[in-house]
């Protein structure tokens, strides 16, 4: 059966100490998948553009900034994510340069610079300092997400299948 996925970006953008991470808390539409959880930026690609100009408006779009520098740092293909069971695959940016100011709320939410130590406490194999960093997010992204602030160069590619909005396996390699 050939794999059709819907094609996303989710771009981390760093501040610039690189100290905090801006992310979206999706607060804006109780009836949205991902209410109440934060996110980096992204969103689907459309159909007359590549991954790197998809990531590009998405984050114009939903921060009102414009990419100066960013790397590709993964992919994560999610079968059964979406909000009906659709397979999704992501391609995965850390934005390290932009211009402009970020507005402070987008049509998903509210934006926030998060201090980066929190999200990766919120990704801690340890159960209580992921509690303690307060910081709801989807249950995957603890797996993927320090991956994408990692200083290995190497690319990763994850498979992480969903079912009833739950992740059940995770293999990642690297490139």
């Amino acid at each position: 059966m050939p794999y059709t996925p819907i094609i996303g970006t989710l771009g981390y953008v760093l501040s610039p100490d690189r100290t905090h991470v801006l992310m979206v808390h999706r607060n804006a539409r109780p009836e949205d998948h991902a209410f109440g959880k934060y996110n980096g930026l992204g969103g689907k690609m459309e159909r007359d553009e590549d991954v790197a100009a998809c990531m590009r408006r998405e984050i114009r779009e939903e921060a009102g900034i414009e990419v100066v520098s960013m790397r590709l740092r993964g992919t994560v293909s999610w079968p059964g994510f979406g909000k009906q069971g659709e397979d999704w695959l992501g391609f995965i940016f850390l934005v390290t340069e932009y211009s402009g100011e970020p507005i402070s709320a987008s049509a998903e939410g509210v934006l926030e610079w998060v201090s980066l130590q929190r999200v990766l406490d919120a990704c801690s194999p340890d159960e209580l300092t992921r509690s303690r960093a307060n910081l709801p997010m989807w249950p995957g992204d603890r797996y993927f997400l320090p991956l994408v602030f990692a200083e290995d160069v190497r690319q990763f590619h994850a498979v992480m299948p969903y079912k009833d909005g739950q992740p059940i396996g995770y293999q990642v390699n690297w490139v």
